[in-house]
């Protein structure tokens, strides 16, 4: 992005980021890099706490304000990085003024914020996106050209419990990347058909592990789990397309295709695996320079809030299938 171009030639686009908790504190810190390099301005980091959110503004050399307000007619984009349950009132506020929104996935609590979310900013004209981060992996960039008809998924994000604040369950938290991930793939036109789930609390309140299968309405099927009560850090996902196997590892970036060559005299002669070349790039600086770029180009969101609310209504059916289940098994 060439900065002398950007916000109509006034300059570099003034950006602030409200919430610098465990997530936050990366877009700040990506913000501010990219800032040195003349890409964008980061003047400012919001957060209700002030000790944490003063020191990741010293630590970058911006301002720090606690109340988002302050914000909206000293900036041209956000990234709204706060508890799922602020990012509907915190976007239209924003969007109101014409300010340009990257909200963290999911992009509301429920359909209806969702939907208030993307009226605002239609009427108002600015960019809204929403932060699926796992389309940026550089493995899921260097595969995504070679999808051709995903048919069947199996796919697993497992991690520790996290040392962190929980607002949501482990399905909004961390099995929505895959929710959106699997109907980007499969074909965004496709709807789901049926959906089923279960899942438990084993730690905290909410749900930690949950297991969700999906039959989309062309025959492709995923079976996903998420546990956030593992002992080790698992995100892959292996998926079979006609005459390929497909394995993604987000953690590793790791990306492969094992394809078979139909003409081959015996099945074993004709397989072939084919590692991806993958660039080693963190996702989040990908995520906030094509936020940039589409503000400066005029261009469509690569993550747009239809997408983000697309991902929202399969998680909550999700969760609907989880509660009926746990019913019957009176937890």
């Amino acid at each position: 992005m060439n900065s002398n171009e950007s916000n109509n030639g006034k300059g570099p686009l003034k950006v602030a980021v409200i919430g610098v908790g465990s997530l936050g504190r990366h877009h700040a810190r990506n913000y501010s890099e990219l800032a040195s390099e003349g890409v964008c301005d980061l003047v400012a980091v919001c957060d209700v706490n002030e000790e944490a959110g003063r020191g990741i503004a010293a630590a970058h050399g911006v301002e720090f304000v606690s109340d988002w307000r302050e914000l909206t007619d000293r900036v041209d984009a956000v990234s709204i990085v706060a508890p799922t349950e602020l990012h509907c009132d915190i976007a239209c506020g924003f969007l109101e003024k014409g300010v340009h929104c990257l909200v963290e996935k999911p992009i509301a609590r429920t359909l209806e914020e969702a939907d208030r979310m993307i009226e605002t900013a239609s009427n108002s004209g600015a960019k809204l996106m929403v932060g699926h981060l796992e389309r940026f992996n550089p493995a899921m960039v260097s595969l995504r050209p070679h999808v051709t008809k995903p048919l069947y998924f199996e796919i697993h994000r497992v991690s520790p419990f996290p040392n962190r604040s929980l607002d949501v369950d482990v399905v909004l938290d961390v099995m929505i990347h895959d929710l959106d991930a699997v109907q980007w793939l499969v074909g965004e036109d496709v709807k789901p058909d049926s959906v089923g789930a279960v899942g438990i609390p084993i730690i905290s309140d909410k749900v930690d592990a949950a297991n969700a299968r999906i039959e989309f309405e062309n025959g492709a099927v995923a079976n996903i789990t998420a546990s956030r009560v593992g002992t080790e850090k698992i995100r892959k996902t292996r998926f079979y397309q006609t005459n390929s196997y497909v394995v993604l590892d987000y953690a590793t970036k790791f990306a492969s295709i094992t394809s078979l060559d139909p003409a081959a005299s015996h099945p074993l002669l004709g397989i072939s695996v084919n590692r991806l070349e993958v660039d080693d790039v963190e996702p989040l600086r990908t995520e906030l320079s094509a936020f940039l770029d589409c503000i400066v180009g005029g261009q469509t969101p690569p993550v747009t809030a239809e997408d983000g609310r697309r991902a929202l209504a399969l998680a909550l059916e999700v969760l609907a299938k989880i509660e009926s289940h746990r019913e019957k098994l009176s937890l």
